[in-house]
């Protein structure tokens, strides 16, 4: 991990260099954050699986760093980093690469390429967006009540 920004509040974000053992490093970063928000029963399995996808995405076609961000709803919605109450867990991962990432269809014997089908699937919401150093790959999970 390059470095923790901040994993304190409603929000956490960490840096990852462009290695393969990012994505293990990034799997429980997060995990370790949603267990901390009471949160990993709820949504960890799923949010873990999308995060190494998206992580994996970034690693093999940038030369990084990743940054992830995990930010939950804060019931009072008072949190500078929050999201707004009903929404869902918001997670991000960015790198350097400003184009887009594309979905492609994976043939039954492919090996990879069904990252980006997986977000689509099963997430509330997603997208991407760009910014001033890169994209962001972004996907909002619903939590219950």
């Amino acid at each position: 991990m390059i470095g923790v920004t901040e994993t304190e509040g409603d929000c956490a974000v960490w840096n990852f260099p462009a290695r393969p053992g990012s994505v293990r490093s990034a799997r429980h970063a997060v995990r370790d954050a949603l267990h901390t928000w009471d949160l990993d029963v709820v949504v960890g399995d799923l949010a873990v699986l999308l995060v190494s996808e998206l992580v994996t995405n970034s690693l093999r076609y940038t030369p990084g760093p990743i940054g992830v961000r995990v930010t939950r709803p804060h019931p009072d919605g008072d949190s500078p980093h929050a999201v707004a109450p009903g929404q869902g867990l918001l997670v991000e991962v960015s790198d350097p690469l400003p184009d887009p990432p594309t979905e492609r269809t994976a043939g039954p014997e492919d090996e990879g390429g069904r990252g980006l089908q997986l977000v689509a699937c099963s997430a509330r919401r997603w997208g991407t967006r760009r910014g001033k150093c890169g994209k962001t790959v972004w996907f909002e999970l619903a939590l219950p009540g």
